[in-house]
């Protein structure tokens, strides 16, 4: 809700950049996809990588 609001105020003050910012919006989010998905593998790395270092103290009975 906010992005918009501050889209249409960019819209009266200054009309051809929010154009062209609503033009490249899914240009930049194609862009952006292939570093989200590597981002969501790493992250998912890091969890495993947790996993395996805390599993013996989960089998000797730690907290979880």
């Amino acid at each position: 809700m906010m992005g918009l609001l501050l889209w249409i105020i960019l819209l009266i003050v200054c009309w051809p950049l929010a154009l062209l910012a609503l033009a490249l919006y899914p240009l930049v989010w194609l862009l952006c996809l292939p570093f989200r998905l590597l981002g969501i593998a790493v992250e998912g790395v890091f969890e495993l990588l947790r996993a395996i270092v805390m599993l013996p103290a989960r089998l000797l009975g730690g907290r979880p």
